[in-house]
Order: structure tokens, then sequence, then C-alpha cells
């Protein structure tokens, strides 16, 4: 973060390039002052071990633990025809729980002579389950000897805490300890980027000495003391960043718009069928409040699925139009395109057919526009842009092509912000003459202080009421594998609810067919016998198969994925909207804004792939109309692991911000600002987003006071040089949260 000469020297020239190699392709790490950064997730006393009762499905885990038992078996094979295949089998404890290794082939032979019983040792790998109990197959370890001879292991890891990193297959973590070890004194160098008065004022330790106490801890005190430095300049240079981004954004000009007094918006509350619900009324005017000042809007508006926010946007949207400009929403996806211009056009009817017979006195044009339209529809629609007659524009990433051309741009509604890139966002704001308003919409409701450090250059307003007439949703986990005959009981709900009259969801997380790749399938069937239970997600193409032969069989079933034709997915979407279809099995594109309100049931198979947002977002599709809705999320897991209580979660509760705060703790630090999205590292390693909601919001008003008495931050070079490590490129893109 606070890269000086000695930190950006590159980790080539310092522990050679191997071991450079694999830091920076499989941890990102180039400088020493990456790899000073790469804090120890968690640290071990000599004397004490693991919970290996605690450990995490599907992740690379270090254990400390002692050795119970080894044996030898063999067992004939393909590979080894006469009974010569050979499996180590080694079991470790620490009090809490036991955990199984197992070592294949010709790799048996040093395990078998090094892990006698009574051994302690270090032991790297990936948790995985075999015969329905948790193991490691052919962990990395390193003994931890107390004689001479281990010297130089025990030497290498300060007094009684052994640090655990964030470690990969390629590298464990007694391998990082080591190098970080050989970079530790360039720590010195490091440049402080927090101003004197605030460390002092605050009782926080100078950055070397916080590097080094991290990382070669001799107390519990010294790592508190590092960690309470670490989590500040995290917090304290992200909501810099983004006080400036704030700071920029009031000194860019921008054109008030104010809805005339009896025009559109007027028509369209007036032919509105129901009243807007408190929440929608005061989140309309914030916005309105912002849409009348003469720079430009910047809001975040986050509500609960089905809460009612594309008729907030759409209101915004009219008020532009009204003062004369042209409003454009973003839609991630075709069908989401499709969907939201099909229910705007029906919510406005004759106010939507601008220059038309019939169209209504204020009327305005409603366009589609999206990379699969035909050349002729495709002109057409363009030569509405430039002219002006479209007041309301809806798309794909295709209105960010240099041919689209807008008369008056004057507002862009993102819907779904983490779906675009930060470019994408800009290249249509870029569109107007002047910068356009920016209101960003997203159905995943986020805790108070991610909104802070995600979305901190964005005010805020929440929709957390449900309009009137949504009805309750009951959600259940179906525990397919200990509990057959209750997924049977899942198909008999979903022909009960069909023969009322409703229709359900299938969804799967994966499409079938092509996308199984020969080359992977080769791989799953060489792979050893701990992967014997191991299979590939479920597929859309298959199970819709399966159903129709079997369960549910005689119902009207069809499929929806990513790789049909645009045209096709808009044909099946419209035959399930008009009840041709009782069973829709489909993949997460039906994730965000499609609305049957005669949909009632929804089945997702293998659930436990699929994100606690995700989940909140795919339930949100039935229970949209009079009828109540159903929700059963099916999973093979075994009732004590974590993807099982996070199905539970999803279960118990329908309000999206306890279930994102729940995500949240559950998911490891760093995946909170998605930071996949441009391939960057997180920049929080130490800060955890929720548990320090009060460093979160004391320093973005210190970043405020900073950013207002010195934008430039010409007096505070060691911030001016963390905000640049920040914000490299890559970094740009996240903190815009790509």
């Amino acid at each position: 973060m606070d890269l000086v000469p000695a930190l950006q020297e590159p980790l080539k020239g310092v522990l050679g390039p191997a071991t450079a190699k694999v830091m920076a392709e499989h941890l990102g790490l180039h400088t020493v002052g990456d790899l000073l950064h790469h804090y120890p997730r968690r640290y071990e006393e000599r004397g004490q071990l693991t919970h290996l009762a605690d450990l995490p499905m599907d992740e690379h885990v270090t254990v400390v633990a002692q050795v119970a038992d080894a044996r030898l078996h063999t067992f004939a094979s393909s590979k080894a025809p006469r009974g010569k295949g050979q499996r180590l089998e080694v079991t470790i404890t620490d009090g809490s729980g036991r955990l199984q290794l197992v070592f294949f082939g010709n790799g048996v032979h040093k395990p078998h002579k090094e892990l006698l019983p009574g051994t302690r040792a270090m032991f790297a790998g990936k948790v995985s389950v075999f015969n329905r109990r948790l193991q490691l197959a052919h962990p990395a370890y390193e003994l931890l000897r107390g004689d001479t001879e281990g010297e130089e292991t025990v030497e290498s890891w300060a007094g009684a805490l052994i640090p655990l990193y964030p470690a990969t297959a390629k590298l464990e973590s007694w391998k990082l300890a080591k190098a970080v070890q050989t970079v530790l004194p360039s720590a010195q160098e490091a440049v402080d980027p927090l101003p004197g008065s605030l460390r002092e004022g605050r009782g926080l330790v100078p950055l070397p000495e916080a590097l080094l106490k991290i990382h070669r801890p001799h107390t519990k005190a010294d790592i508190e003391d590092a960690r309470a430095r670490l989590k500040w300049d995290e917090a304290f240079v992200l909501q810099v960043a983004l006080a400036r981004r704030r700071h920029a954004e009031t000194q860019l000009p921008a054109v008030p718009r104010k809805p005339g007094p009896d025009g559109l918006l007027t028509a369209f509350d007036d032919r509105l069928p129901f009243t807007l619900t408190d929440g929608q009324q005061k989140v309309s005017r914030e916005i309105f409040d912002d849409l009348a000042t003469d720079h430009p809007m910047h809001r975040l508006l986050q509500g609960e699925v089905g809460s009612g926010k594309t008729l907030v946007a759409l209101r915004a949207m009219l008020a532009v139009v009204d003062s004369g400009g042209q409003a454009v929403m973003l839609a991630p996806t075709e069908v989401l395109a499709q969907q939201h211009h099909r229910s705007v056009v029906e919510m406005m009817g004759e106010l939507a057919e601008g220059g038309m017979l019939g169209g209504a006195e204020h009327a305005t044009k409603v366009v589609l526009l999206t990379g699969s339209m035909g050349a002729a529809a495709r002109r057409h629609a363009l030569l509405d842009l430039a002219t002006g007659e479209a007041g309301i524009v809806i798309g794909t990433h295709a209105l960010i092509e240099d041919k689209v051309q807008f008369h008056d741009l004057g507002l862009v509604v993102v819907d779904e912000q983490h779906r675009f890139g930060v470019e994408q966002r800009d290249a249509l704001r870029g569109k107007g003459k002047q910068p356009p308003h920016l209101l960003v919409m997203t159905a995943t409701p986020i805790p108070r202080t991610v909104a802070m450090t995600v979305f901190g250059d964005l005010e805020t307003s929440v929709l957390d009421q449900l309009p009137a007439g949504r009805s309750p949703i009951a959600s259940h986990v179906v525990p397919a594998a200990d509990k057959p005959h209750f997924l049977a009981r899942a198909w008999e709900r979903v022909r009960e609810e069909v023969s009322n009259g409703h229709q359900a969801y299938v969804v799967c997380p994966r499409i079938g067919d092509v996308d199984d790749d020969p080359k992977k399938k080769a791989a799953q069937r060489t792979a050893p016998e701990d992967d014997a239970e191991k299979r590939p997600p479920l597929a859309v193409l298959d199970v819709a198969d399966q159903l129709a032969k079997g369960p549910l069989q005689g119902l009207r079933v069809e499929v929806l994925h990513g790789r049909m034709q645009p045209d096709d997915k808009d044909a099946v979407m419209r035959r399930f909207a008009a009840g041709e279809t009782d069973v829709l099995v489909a993949t997460t594109v039906i994730e965000v804004g499609v609305n049957v309100p005669n949909a009632t049931a929804m089945v997702i198979m293998d659930a436990d792939r699929f994100g606690v947002s995700q989940l909140h977002q795919l339930r949100g599709r039935v229970g949209r109309g009079s009828a109540p809705g159903l929700c059963l999320l099916v999973s093979e897991m075994p009732e004590a692991s974590a993807a099982r209580q996070r199905l539970n979660a999803v279960a118990s509760t329908r309000d999206g911000f306890e279930l994102s705060r729940i995500d949240l703790e559950q998911r490891r630090e760093g995946d909170v600002l998605g930071q996949a999205q441009s391939g960057a590292r997180t920049s929080l390693r130490v800060l955890a987003v929720i548990e320090d909601e009060e460093i979160i919001a004391e320093a973005r008003q210190e970043a405020a006071a900073v950013v207002a008495a010195d934008p430039e931050l010409t007096g505070l070079p060691g911030l001016r040089t963390a905000l640049q490590a920040l914000l490299d490129e890559e970094r740009e893109q996240y903190l815009e949260k790509g």
C-alpha cells in the first residue's frame, strides 16, 4: 500500500524467479511491499492444536495436529490389477476432533516413514468429504520437531505463535512464512500513510512496527496492536479515495431536471392503480431533490426483492423526460432488458405511445436497444435516440457502442450495478452533453457498512417495505441424500401447485451438454478415489429431461438458459408469462427482474452451489401475486456442513439485509468487495466490514475532513503514495465496484 523503492523491489530479485512466479500467479504478489501486506490469516500456539471440528469444506486449510494412527492398505485397481495399489490412511487429532489424511501410489513412502503416531506437524490441503467423513487428500506437511535437527523450522517461527498465511496448493503457509522472514527487514522503510495527528490521537503504533508485529508476534497483544493499526490504514486510505471521488463529483456541472407541474409524471401517477408505499414516496423525494441540483446526482437505490425499485426508477426517468431530457436504463442481460421494457410499457400504457395514433397528450416513446436486434429495428431505435423522439431507452451494454448518440441524456439508471464494469458505466455517462445524473439500483440488500465501504461515493436510499399484495414465501431445505422421500414430496408439491392453476420454476447451476468439456470428464474419471463422491453440478438439460419423463410427466416443461438464441429465450419467457408452460427449468438467467405473478413454487437443485444473496434473489421470483409462494432448497450436503447452515439461514429469514450480514460473516474476508470483478486482490486484508463498523464510520469522517481541507493531499505525501498503490488501474475499477 505504501510502496517506496525498497518496498517496490520485485520479489524475483529477492526470493528467486521460481518462487516469485508462483507468488505472482497464485497470490497476486509481485513486490516486497505486496508480500509484507500479505498478512497471516490466523496464528497457532505451539502448545495448542487447531479445531478440526470446525474445518470449512472445499477450502485450502493449514492445520497443526498430532498423528493418532497410520495404516497402509493395498488394493486392486485398473493401474495395479494384482492388488499392488497402495493407500496410506493417517488419522490426525487435536483432541476436539479427528481428520483423515490419505496418500496414494508412490506418494505413500515418505509419509509412511515420517508420520508415525505421536508426531506433531503442520498439514496443508483442501478439505473434501469421502464416505461422509472429512479428509485431506495428499496434503503437504511440515514436521514440528523439538530436537536440534528441526531447530531451523522452530527458529523460523517466532516465539510461541505460528503465523498461518492464506496459502495455495502451490505454496504452503510455512514457505510463505520463510519468504516473509527474508523481506521483513524492508518493513523499516515503509512510509506511513496516516497523518501524524490522527495516529497519535488514536494511539496507533507506527507502520514499520505494525508490520513487524503482525508477521512475528511474541504475544497476543502484539497481534492486537498490529491489527488495530493496519485496520485503520485500510479503512482510512479507502475512505480518502472515496471522499476524493465524492469531492470531484460535486465539482462537475449538470443540468437540473425538474418535472413540470402537470406533465408526464403527474399523468403517470394519476393512472397508477395503487398508492405508493411510504418508503417509495420518501425515496422518490430524495431522488427528485438530487435531480433538481446543478451537479450530478450519484445515488444508490437498494431494496428488498420486490420492493418496487423499478417503479421508483421509472418515476425518476419520467421526471427527467418531463424536463426535456432523455433517460436510459442499462440492464445486465437481454432477458432482463426485454422484461423491463415490457413492464415499463405496460405501466405507462398510452403514455408510452408518443408520436403514435392513440398516444396520450404528454406521451413519449419507450425504445428497446439490444445487441441481437435486426438491422432495420436497430436503425429505427438509433434514430429515435438521436432525435430525442425516444424519451426513455432501455437496453443492454449495446447502448454503450460509439454509434449510439443521444439528443439530450439527462439520467442513467444502472440495474444490478455489480454486473457492469466502470468503463461501461462511464462510457454511457460520457454520452451526455454535460454529465448526466446517475441512479444505481441493486436488488441485493447491502448492510450499511458495506454500502459505506463499497459505494462510499454514492448517497444511499433504501426501500425496505414490500408493497401491498405481495404474498409470503415459505422456504424449506430438502436434504436429498439423507431423506430421498423429501425430494419425491417436493415434486408432488410442484404438481399440486400446477393442478391449482399455478406455475413453477426449477433452477439448476449448469446448462449441460456442450459445457461438459471432454477433457474435464476424463480428468474426473482418473481422479483418485477421494473424488468418487464428487459429481458435477446438476444441469438444466438433464434435469428437464428426467422430470418430463419421471415425476412431472404430463406437465408442460420448458427450458431457459443463457446459450439459447435471444428470440428463443424471449419466446419461452412469453409462453411462461402467458401461462402456456407449467414448469420452467432454468439457470440463474431468471435471477433478477423476471416477473410472473402466477408462478408460486421454485425448486432450487444443488442449492449449496449458490451464494446466499443469489438464493434470496431467486426466491424473490415467486410469491409475486396474491397466492403464497414456496421455495424448496435441495441439497445433498451433510447436515453439519457449512453449506447446509447457509441454506438453513436462507430458509429461516425473508429479510435480505439480515441475510447479507449472515453471508458476509460466513464468507472469508476479502470476498466482501467482490474483487473478482476486476481481477484485483481486495485491498481489505484485516478490515472485517461487518465487525469493524465503527472504524469504517470514523475513518469516513476523518477522510472527509482531510479531503475538505486539502483535496490534492499536498501536505500528506505518505497518504498520496498509499493511494497510488491502492488505485492502480485495476483497483480504480474495483473502487467503482466494477
